[in-house]
């Protein structure tokens, strides 16, 4: 029988950046416990622009949550061409388990969960120049928590971070996903929450576009020809 080495078959910048995103998810907390390994988290998705781009909570662990965004195991996310895992730049996670374990009886851990996704959700709109992520579906109104540390990394290894980082290259890949979101949009029935992400992923197309228009002088007044196309 033959063993096959599955790191070795794939791209080499794909096997780094799964390397690394291996490694971020073994950091250990003051407790020696690898974040990873939280059962109970909240974690967000940033592009390389420090944008946040997507918001998420776990009960089955960290690690798998989190590989089944970015790896090989799709997610309804990534198969609805919401999340591109090439523009995710950097990881962000809050582990939970030692809030899980002490919260009041009256409240349940998925009670618990929603809290604090809905206050990391608030924090990240905050942040988010075009104060939108590209969640499909509403995070649920619930009170704001105080979170514990989080743990912050960018997951793209250096040589392969220049690569990708090179506006040309995200905006094609951002004219690519709004297509492919388009045509599921176009061939089946959807819910309101995916035609507002497709808005989302139109407006960071743009403003990346104008961003990249500023970089080349080519429109010395960038904030008109936003205004302009309003």
């Amino acid at each position: 029988m033959v063993t096959r080495n599955k790191t070795k078959e794939l791209p080499a910048e794909v096997a780094a950046i799964r390397k690394t995103i291996a490694s971020f998810l073994n950091t250990e907390d003051e407790q020696g416990r690898k974040i990873g390994n939280s059962k109970y988290g909240v974690y967000a998705f940033y592009d390389y622009d420090c944008e946040p781009i997507y918001v998420g909570q776990t009960y089955e662990s960290l690690r798998q949550r989190i590989s089944r965004h970015l790896t090989n195991q799709r997610t309804d996310a990534v198969a609805m061409n919401v999340l591109d895992p090439f523009e995710v730049a950097e990881i962000e996670v809050w582990p939970l388990d030692d809030q899980i374990e002490s919260i009041d009886s009256g409240v349940s851990d998925k009670e618990y969960l929603g809290m604090a996704e809905y206050t990391v959700m608030q924090k990240v709109l905050a942040e988010s120049t075009l104060g939108a992520v590209l969640n499909e579906k509403v995070v649920p109104e619930a009170p704001n928590i105080n979170l514990p540390e989080s743990f912050r990394e960018r997951i793209v290894p250096e040589e392969v971070y220049q690569l990708r980082k090179h506006p040309d290259v995200r905006l094609a890949r951002r004219a690519s996903t709004i297509s492919s979101l388009a045509r599921v949009i176009s061939e089946r029935k959807v819910s309101e929450g995916l035609r507002r992400t497709l808005l989302t992923q139109a407006r960071r197309l743009e403003l990346l576009a104008c961003q990249r228009l500023r970089e080349l002088g080519i429109c010395e007044n960038v904030s008109e020809y936003q205004a302009d196309s309003e």
